[in-house]
């Protein structure tokens, strides 16, 4: 049996990002490192670099969120990107959406450690709960599916006008050019590839923005929304 990888200490740099909360974020790292290894949720190989690679690299998807908004991280996982985000944003209401069992538990327990009252945690998948969450502002996602069809689990989320922001890596430009026609049918208005934590990642993370118009996932998915509002109102009456 091989040892565990040792986390190692946090950067310096990370007590700037997550300011007051930067004790809860090395709590966070050590539950990844520890139970997160334990249950499968990260590898092993991941432990030396948790904090540039994945918490860092998610705190700093904060740079590009609007304030005060509703965010819903599709396919959360571990928690990544939602609960750094929300280490760096109470200004924000985050549903971290995930449909294993075994990851909403380890989600619930952080949420509840780290006493996290602005995050909620739902199990699911996000065409399942079309119409039972109510639409959000921002949908946030990492590594989950290629940017084509992560776009239909997360656009029919948003609300009109709202944004996606998909972490990538060097393939971002590709996906983007190989989706353009899907996320046009979804109803994106406006693509963009960004670049943010200059100066605390190095490379910097890569963000694909989709911004939406009044149809948020096309006609279809209008329709789909429709009859589930109208569902809902029929269950609540009884």
């Amino acid at each position: 049996m091989t040892e565990a990888a040792e986390l190692p200490p946090a950067p310096e740099h990370a007590r700037d990002v997550f300011g007051d909360r930067f004790a809860d974020a090395v709590r966070y790292a050590e539950l990844l490192a520890e139970a997160g290894v334990q249950r499968g949720l990260i590898g092993p190989r991941e432990v030396p670099r948790l904090w540039e690679r994945h918490l860092l690299n998610c705190a700093v998807l904060s740079e590009v969120v609007p304030e005060g908004v509703t965010v819903c991280d599709v396919g959360s996982g571990a928690g990544l990107p939602g609960i750094p985000l929300a280490l760096v944003r109470e200004d924000l209401k985050i549903t971290l959406l995930e449909p294993l069992l075994r990851r909403t538990n380890f989600l619930t327990e952080v949420v509840e450690l780290l006493g996290l009252d602005h995050v909620t945690v739902v199990r699911g998948r996000a065409e399942e709960v079309m119409g039972k969450l109510p639409p959000v502002h921002v949908v946030t996602a990492r590594a989950v599916a290629p940017l084509d069809r992560l776009a239909t689990w997360g656009i029919p989320l948003l609300r009109p006008y709202g944004e996606m922001l998909a972490l990538k890596g060097d393939t971002a430009e590709e996906e983007l050019k190989a989706a353009s026609t899907a996320l046009s049918k979804l109803g994106a208005v406006e693509t963009s590839i960004l670049h943010v934590g200059e100066g605390v990642v190095d490379p910097m993370s890569t963000v694909v923005r989709v911004e939406v118009g009044e149809s948020p996932g096309g006609v279809r998915f209008a329709a789909k929304r429709a009859k589930a509002a109208r569902t809902g109102r029929t269950r609540r009456r009884r």
